[in-house]
């Protein structure tokens, strides 16, 4: 009998019913039926899909297996009861969809690799002159076989791995980062359109390497806005005929109900029953109550143009001026910032107290100073969350009370051991010293006299002055320097004064290629190059997808000599220095060389191991 997880209230194409979750599989049952009208095995699970907080439905789709419509079900209960279900839903259904796709990642079957004729063998002709030339195998993947099939099967079995997963998210939610971060760099979804769209590359080749964006913008989401620290005091706005308005929004309902526990006790004990919403504001903004509340002091004009209310009237409570507040502190103060901490210590005085410094000298500020420390607290324990007062105080006070009057000048310098340096081979340089003791001072197998390096030092350092005086330091070099930078800095300004006489179609694709010839050779060399320990995961690819991908990845880099020699042939029809452009792509043609150069010589390597 499978172990029942949870339970819901739910309805599916507008049918209520009952959807449950046990340890085996997800199944749903309409009202009045005793047998399950649809049942999901945990294998078949594919895909979770949620609503929006917020949203009037709160609904949660699962996609199967070779189904992506799935089911879509809708909770019933009202909220937020209906919220804390499907999150409970969710949080039981990540982990097992999560577990799915990796299951599904299975190695790649490599295809064997078939004899090639020399008469297809032959690649497209590089646009350098020097560029070199490709092995059998590279050139047929660059061959016009290679864009017919660019789904062989080494590497389609390399495209079934999943796009890199975010730890403890599911794939909704990584898609949605993924389309925040192309959206905010359109530089790199304009490239992920040109390779992924076209499917030169696939989605998890092209995320490979970028996951730190993915993690930044899910920080950048999971930050939570802290409270304004901003005093509520609504300013009146004077209108066309002399009218004065303020304008209440839903938010500041709510900061005026959370700053002013009484406002919202008058409005929960007052509408509808005696006013109506309107009435409630239009009232109290012209009330006592609301003058109590402004964030200054009160002038005594303000106190003639407020009106009696009998129904806000009583809520107005007695001005706090007098000399001890009126709402104590539920915590003592620190024992360094209290004042009144040492009274104790202190007998009979026998002169007036001075209270210069005293608070409160003007009755009048009394009120508005309080507001501001009790503003101030409720900010803080936003910040603080609803943790109990016992955790949010230090666990060892007498430690971190020694710690305020501890002088570091009066304590004994520690003694430092040092940083640990990591040798290679140690065992060696630990022999060599022992070895080098045993001689007793012995250099090349000849013995050292102390005397003899002590008088040769001093008469080296004979007439060291005479020495100094006669040296002279060449300036041949200095000015050679001094002359290239100033050649350096010419040739910029007369770059940046010159104006640009590149059309922008032709730059366009010049920007093109080359940021598609750097994807490429970024996907090669992280295929080729040994990946670094903290980027190994368990969705890493194995060496012979590896392999796969690196063939794939040469046989673009291939093409990209004929496309900048198309964009040069261009330029020349166009009325355009053909030498610009060369120049301008040269940094990208060197880099592709020296890549197809590095898998030329692996190549042949590998050939001459096999052998």
């Amino acid at each position: 009998m499978p172990t029942l997880v949870c339970t819901a209230k739910a309805s599916c194409k507008k049918l209520p019913g009952l959807l449950e979750l046990t340890d085996t599989h997800l199944q749903w049952t309409q009202d009045g039926k005793r047998a399950p009208s649809i049942r999901v095995s945990f294998k078949e699970a594919n895909s979770l899909f949620c609503s929006k907080e917020g949203a009037p439905q709160v609904r949660l789709k699962i996609g199967l297996l070779g189904n992506d419509v799935g089911h879509n079900f809708t909770f019933t209960s009202p909220q937020p009861v209906a919220s804390q279900e499907r999150e409970k839903f969710k949080q039981e259904l990540t982990p097992i969809i999560a577990r799915n796709k990796q299951l599904d990642a299975k190695p790649p079957i490599l295809a064997a690799p078939q004899p090639v004729p020399p008469a297809s063998v032959a690649a497209a002709p590089l646009a350098s002159g020097n560029a070199p030339r490709l092995p059998p195998a590279v050139a047929a993947a660059a061959g016009p076989s290679f864009q017919s099939h660019s789904r062989a099967a080494s590497v389609a079995a390399m495209d079934r791995r999943g796009t890199p997963v975010i730890t403890g998210g599911d794939p909704a939610a990584e898609f949605r980062l993924r389309k925040k971060v192309l959206m905010n760099n359109p530089e790199l979804g304009a490239l992920h359109r040109d390779l992924v769209m076209t499917g030169q590359i696939t989605e998890a080749e092209f995320w490979d390497g970028r996951e730190h964006l993915l993690l930044a913008q899910q920080a950048a989401e999971s930050q939570r806005k802290g409270k304004s620290g901003q005093l509520v005091d609504p300013r009146p706005e004077t209108v066309e005929g002399g009218e004065i308005k303020i304008r209440i929004t839903p938010q500041l309902v709510h900061d005026i109900f959370d700053e002013y526990p009484v406002v919202q006790k008058a409005y929960s004990e007052n509408v509808p029953q005696n006013l109506s919403e309107a009435q409630f504001w239009q009232r109290y903004f012209q009330s006592k109550l609301f003058n109590a509340h402004r964030a200054s002091i009160r002038s005594s004009a303000a106190q003639h143009v407020v009106k009696d209310d009998p129904i806000f009237d009583k809520y107005l409570e007695r001005d706090d001026d007098g000399i001890e507040p009126r709402r104590e502190r539920s915590e003592k103060p620190d024992l360094f910032v209290d004042l009144g901490a040492t009274n104790e210590d202190h007998g009979e005085l026998t002169v007036e107290r001075d209270i210069t410094m005293q608070a409160g000298r003007q009755k009048g500020a009394l009120p508005l100073i309080r507001k501001f420390n009790e503003h101030s607290e409720r900010l803080l324990n936003s910040a603080l969350g609803d943790l109990p007062p016992i955790k949010r105080r230090r666990l060892d006070d007498g430690a971190e009370v020694f710690h305020q009057i501890e002088i570091e000048d009066l304590q004994d310098g520690e003694s430092s051991n040092g940083i640990v340096l990591e040798m290679a081979d140690r065992q060696r340089y630990f022999e060599g010293g022992v070895a080098g003791s045993t001689n007793k001072g012995a250099a090349n197998g000849q013995q050292l006299d102390p005397k003899a390096i002590i008088s040769e030092s001093r008469n080296s350092l004979s007439d060291w002055e005479a020495t100094l005086s006669g040296l002279k330091i060449e300036r041949l070099a200095g000015d050679s320097a001094l002359r290239s930078m100033t050649q350096n800095v010419a040739a910029r300004l007369d770059v940046r004064s010159k104006n640009n006489d590149i059309p922008i179609g032709i730059f366009t694709q010049m920007t093109t290629c080359q940021t598609a010839a750097n994807e490429f050779l970024r996907q090669y060399w992280s295929a080729t190059l040994p990946q670094p320990p903290e980027l190994q995961t368990a969705a890493t690819a194995t060496p012979a997808q590896r392999a796969a991908k690196a063939v794939k990845m040469i046989g673009y880099l291939a093409k990209t000599p004929e496309k900048v020699a198309a964009i040069v042939m261009q330029a020349q029809s166009s009325n355009v220095d053909a030498a610009k452009v060369e120049m301008a792509m040269k940094p990208v043609l060197e880099s592709v060389n020296r890549a197809i150069a590095y898998h030329q010589t692996r190549e042949a390597a590998s050939i001459q191991r096999r052998k």
